[in-house]
């Protein structure tokens, strides 16, 4: 029985660890996936030298240590210094493995690239990203009791046509709130010469993992790291029906957007090739993606 007892708490433990981790790797890309569309500060990371690379990073970990003691990335009521000191060092470690990913992802990171520009790059772009981390609970933490008594307060009861109306409302607001994330990230973006410099760079395989990476991402925004509103979002009534649907067509919607842009700021011409329509898009798509995933979590 005790036995039975310790392996249930440990797995709510591991549970609970896993959770704010996933909520601060979301966080870290809400906040850091700008800054990885910039080139100045690939070029910045790949010539900077090394006192300064780590007055960089103690200046990033004293932010984030700061922020870890008004509020933190864990959902725990109190903690010392050294406790905060690990969070923060924890922290620091997701914003530098998920800028690494996203680097190695974007094709600025490959086996040809030299030791201190990979650092360089890693630790400059890895900013936003830690401080996202940081942040990700104190903004964007949900409040699942609110949501609970959202959800008692729903008439049990509804008529056909009255379902149908929620389900359209529903998923007219997903669209919606999709088109003006995807537009408010990612409009600064399209107009720049940093998605011709990433498409010639990327292969069809390297597409792929974009097209993957932005799904997965978006999936654990809004349905798993436990920020605003997960739990409606997981009881929506929208025609969407699923999660996965959901992700999926929201997804759509974010690479119709990232066309719209591309072709109003003459990015794209109807005189371009199919291949280089797909390759934009899809670059594009992927901040477009995360700039969507947070307007359907902020509704």
């Amino acid at each position: 029985m005790v036995k039975t007892i310790r392996q249930h708490q440990q797995s709510y433990l591991w549970s609970k660890e896993l959770q704010d981790i996933l909520r601060g790797i979301s966080g870290g890309f809400l906040f850091g996936i700008p800054l990885m569309y910039t080139m100045e500060v690939w070029w910045i990371g790949s010539h900077v030298e090394p006192p300064l690379l780590l007055a960089a990073l103690a200046a990033t970990y004293l932010v984030v240590f700061l922020l870890n003691r008004t509020e933190g990335f864990r959902n725990r009521s109190s903690g010392g210094l050294r406790d905060d000191a690990m969070d923060s060092v924890e922290a620091l470690a997701i914003g530098i493995l998920c800028t690494t990913f996203m680097l190695i992802l974007l094709r600025r990171i490959t086996w040809d690239t030299s030791l201190d520009e990979m650092l360089g790059k890693v630790i400059f772009e890895s900013v936003p990203f830690s401080i996202g981390v940081a942040l990700s609970r104190s903004l964007l933490n949900g409040d699942r009791v609110g949501s609970n008594q959202v959800q008692e307060t729903k008439p049990k009861t509804a008529s056909h046509s009255q379902r149908n109306k929620v389900n359209v409302k529903e998923t007219m607001g997903d669209i919606s709130a999709t088109l003006i994330g995807a537009t408010i990230v990612a409009f600064n973006i399209a107009p720049t010469d940093e998605i011709p410099m990433l498409a010639a760079a990327t292969s069809p395989p390297w597409l792929i993992a974009i097209l993957v990476s932005s799904l997965l991402i978006s999936y654990n925004i809004v349905f798993v790291a436990g920020f605003i509103n997960q739990h409606k979002r997981h009881q929506q009534l929208g025609l969407f029906q699923t999660p996965e649907t959901e992700t999926v067509i929201c997804y759509l919607v974010s690479l119709l957007a990232s066309v719209l842009m591309l072709w109003f700021f003459h990015q794209l011409t109807f005189n371009d090739p199919w291949f280089l329509w797909l390759r934009y898009t899809l670059l594009l798509g992927l901040p477009a993606t995360i700039g969507g995933a947070a307007g359907r979590i902020a509704i």
